[in-house]
């Protein structure tokens, strides 16, 4: 039997690289089709795109995901997402929402909206409160609004409890208000005692509690304290929004959740009678019913899945977007920088702050001659001390060259997202905001003991004292620990000072109310930590004032990282009618599933994001805040 011919070292590599030019050809001009055969549909799509919006329309709001203040996937993923007909990042952005509502208002072919709460996810509470504020803007406008799930959880229920009919699944879960908590895993022991792992802890503030779960087994009396606090006023706040927007007495809606357990039984076990019964919805009805009362009152429309003539939120605002905006084109501008998610070192892609990306927005803004004002929308717990700092050096630049920075703090502004905030001329917060946490920490891992249990030790050799001490697998030196106190406490005493000079205070003053300790934005305000009570709106309008802009005659531009040219063209075809028709109903795609344990994987992401940075150094100083979302 012969064998096959073997070909030598040259004729090998000149095949290798034959097959990868060919490869590359065959990708190319795939690539190509494809752009072609996608531009041919557009082309096509263009013709139906232009289609009016028909009086007598419902605007269907069915948020899947969170409300986020900025995706946090690049728009060309969301995109190439919608194009093949997945579901998408699960995150619909808050400013999309406000402005559908601004623009539904007075909009007379919107005769009502429909609220579709199923698929939202936990998206903060002063977030949920600028939703519900814009919800009861349309019903002052005139248009009705009626809200429907299967089951209605408290975040949701805020929502749903601003419209004017409220119903529920008779098969769901009700409403089922359980107040506001702030439980975590402690891995103390699992640490220090099952692995040999010493966690060493360096900060100030005793009420800094971010570093408890890994050196303890539970909440220290501080945290308790701290957080029922803060928690406490959150949730009053929350129980007389609901009561207010449902006609109720705070009181009974208390004691409903109190006597929940014999009020249910009572009624064989049925929460949705049990919510009917306190007043918190106005009838059981199906999905199908609910939208066959829609219908009824609308305009029925068979080829809309919904049996009525409806709009999702997608396709409203391309209506919205398609009218331009006009003369305002040229005029003077109040840019908005999003300042969303950990706070990292470098370079970080949307829906995260980086110390250089989110200061070279910040710069952007201050090197535009159209941009006179910006403000700062920030929703972060912290993260980096150091970039922190990065992105407060560009306010104070901003501030020098006479455009005024005015902040607005979205559901939470704790730690480093305080840090960014304080020397801005105004700074807006939600009364439920949670704030403050001004404080510092480092956290050192020692693997030592570990590595004993399994025969495994570390030796060498070093040059000076200090060569290989921060090295995990060796401990701890006495001097190292001192060295890393001594930078926690000196970032702390800068923070505070920082803090002091901005807010036009002490360094005593603000100790007093700092420490780590975590307050609601009407707590700050008391405190002198947030000058106002407002949204992003009364934010704007702030910065507009300053550089004496009147209304209507300035434009709100968002400064963001650029899509590319691919990207804007998928996401404008995904606008279209036939791009409806391919990518697949957005506003009623399904449900997503949330992960497990989501809040200690963000947390986690934070520490993880700074150990990436080798330049930043052996000691990496925090200022981040575990706080929850609700």
């Amino acid at each position: 039997m012969n064998e096959p011919r073997r070909r030598g070292p040259i004729a090998r590599v000149l095949g290798g690289i034959w097959d990868a030019v060919n490869f590359t050809r065959r990708l190319v001009l795939n690539l190509l089709f494809l752009l072609l055969l996608v531009l041919f549909v557009a082309v096509l799509a263009g013709r139906q795109a232009s289609q009016p919006l028909l009086e007598r329309t419902t605007l269907v709001i069915a948020p899947e995901g969170r409300i986020v203040e900025q995706f946090s996937v690049d728009p060309t993923s969301r995109a190439l997402s919608r194009l093949m007909g997945q579901s998408g990042p699960g995150e619909v952005q808050l400013r999309d929402l406000l402005r559908a509502f601004e623009a539904a208002a007075g909009d007379e072919r919107i005769e009502r909206v429909y609220l579709r709460l199923d698929g939202l996810l936990p998206s903060g509470m002063a977030t949920m409160r600028e939703v519900a504020a814009g919800l009861r803007a349309l019903r002052e406008a005139g248009k009705q609004v009626v809200a429907y799930g299967q089951s209605l959880p408290q975040g949701a229920y805020l929502l749903a409890a601003q419209a004017d009919e409220v119903y529920v699944d008779p098969m769901g879960s009700g409403v089922p208000l359980e107040g506001l908590s702030s439980y975590g895993l402690y891995f103390g022991e699992a640490l220090q005692e099952k692995l040999g792992v010493d966690v060493h802890v360096f900060k100030v503030g005793e009420f800094k509690s971010a570093v408890e779960p890994y050196i303890l087994n539970a909440a220290s009396p501080e945290a308790k304290e701290a957080d029922l606090y803060w928690l406490s006023d959150l949730w009053q706040r929350y129980v007389a929004d609901i009561a207010q927007a449902r006609g109720l007495d705070p009181a009974r809606i208390e004691a409903e959740i109190d006597g929940m357990a014999d009020g249910v039984a009572t009624l064989g076990g049925d929460l949705p009678r049990y919510a009917l019964q306190g007043g918190l919805v106005d009838g059981l009805k199906t999905e199908q019913e609910v939208e066959a009362l829609l219908a009824e009152r609308g305009v029925a429309d068979e080829d809309n899945e919904l049996g009525f003539r409806g709009i999702d939120l997608d396709g409203y605002l391309a209506h919205v977007d398609r009218g331009g905006i006009g003369a305002l084109s040229s005029a003077p501008q109040v840019a908005v920088v999003v300042a969303e998610g950990v706070i990292s070192d470098g370079e970080r892609p949307p829906g995260s702050i980086g110390g250089e990306s989110t200061a070279a927005l910040l710069r952007e803004a201050r090197e535009d001659d159209d941009v006179r004002a910006v403000v700062l929308r920030v929703n972060s717990p912290g993260g980096s001390a150091y970039a922190s700092e990065q992105i407060n050096r560009e306010v104070e630049l901003l501030k020098q060259a006479g455009k005024p920075v005015v902040v607005s703090m979205g559901y939470v502004a704790a730690s480093g997202g305080y840090w960014i905030s304080m020397n801005s001329d105004r700074i807006y917060a939600d009364p439920s905001t949670i704030t403050g946490s001004i404080g510092v920490f480092g956290m050192v891992p020692n693997l030592t003991r570990t590595l004993d249990r399994i025969g495994v030790h570390s030796d060498g050799v070093g040059t000076t004292r200090f060569a290989g001490a921060f090295d995990p697998t060796r401990p701890l030196e006495p001097d190292v620990g001192r060295l890393i106190q001594s930078s926690v406490e000196r970032i702390y005493h800068d923070f505070v000072g920082k803090v002091a000079a901005g807010r036009n205070s002490t360094p005593e003053r603000i100790d007093q109310v700092a420490r780590g300790r975590v307050w609601s934005g009407a707590q700050a305000r008391d405190r002198g930590l947030v000058d106002e009570l407002g949204g992003l709106r009364d934010a704007i309008a702030d910065a507009a004032r300053r550089v004496e802009l009147k209304e209507g005659g300035y434009r709100v531009r968002y400064i963001e990282q650029a899509p590319s040219p691919f990207a804007q063209f998928l996401a404008g075809f995904g606008n279209t009618r036939m791009g409806a028709m391919l990518l697949g109903d957005s506003a009623l795609a399904r449900a997503l599933t949330a992960r497990a344990m989501p809040e200690m994987e963000r947390h986690l992401q934070a520490f993880e994001q700074t150990l990436q940075r080798p330049s930043a150094g052996p000691v990496r100083p925090m200022a981040y805040c575990f706080c929850p979302t609700f």
